[in-house]
């Protein structure tokens, strides 16, 4: 079974380097461009079955993917970028340059990034993300051959890492473009990553923060 992890297509805050969190913010004129020509990349792929993080513009993407496709979509707040509390919003510059502030390690330096109270660490996002795919997508294997999930650049990568074995000081090694497509195959239970960070378009939009 295939495997589609996808980043969603860019936001306003994408384009203004804003931290976006789980702050609901909807695709953009060139977001929806990326999805669609994504969509037009992988238009034979025979999804059985599709899942999205809630917010709108994981949707979104998600739905512009599968265009008329029946294909099932199910969302899963597991799915969910990372949240980061009050520092939703604020701009990535200002934090990497300000060793002072709470969100510079989660920039420059991840194995040394403490979460503010309310928002989530690292760890927690990767747990979540190991537990959707053992409930949601380890059962689909032997009656599934493509499936896809939509989600957020963070996540995916928190998640692309792990079974990739990259420890977290190298968090940003590998980078994720909206719309960016990494596949995995699942074969007896085991996940292995064929390919990471694929992208159907052009120049590769907002690829680290």
């Amino acid at each position: 079974m295939l495997i589609y992890l996808m980043r969603h297509g860019e936001t306003d805050w994408n384009k203004e380097r804003r931290l976006q969190g789980q702050s609901d913010i909807p695709l953009n004129e060139y977001g929806i461009e990326l999805a669609a020509k994504t969509a037009e990349a992988m238009e034979e792929i025979p999804f059985d079955m599709a899942f999205c993080s809630p917010l709108e513009r994981a949707e979104k993407t998600a739905r512009i993917i599968l265009g008329e496709r029946n294909t099932p979509l199910y969302a899963d707040s597991r799915l969910m970028e990372i949240n980061f509390g009050s520092k939703e919003g604020i701009c990535f510059d200002t934090a990497k340059q300000n060793p002072e502030d709470p969100l510079h390690h989660f920039f420059c330096s991840p194995d040394r990034y403490v979460p503010e109270e309310g928002a989530e660490s690292f760890e927690q996002a990767v747990e979540r993300g190991h537990i959707f795919f053992q409930e949601k997508i380890f059962p689909l294997e032997g009656s599934c051959e493509a499936v896809l999930i939509v989600a957020h650049g963070a996540f995916n990568r928190s998640f692309l890492n792990s079974v990739l074995g990259i420890p977290l000081k190298d968090f940003w090694r590998v980078g994720l473009p909206n719309c960016a497509v990494s596949i995995f195959s699942l074969k007896k239970g085991e996940l292995r990553v064929l390919e990471e960070s694929r992208i159907y378009y052009g120049e590769p939009v907002n690829s680290r923060p």
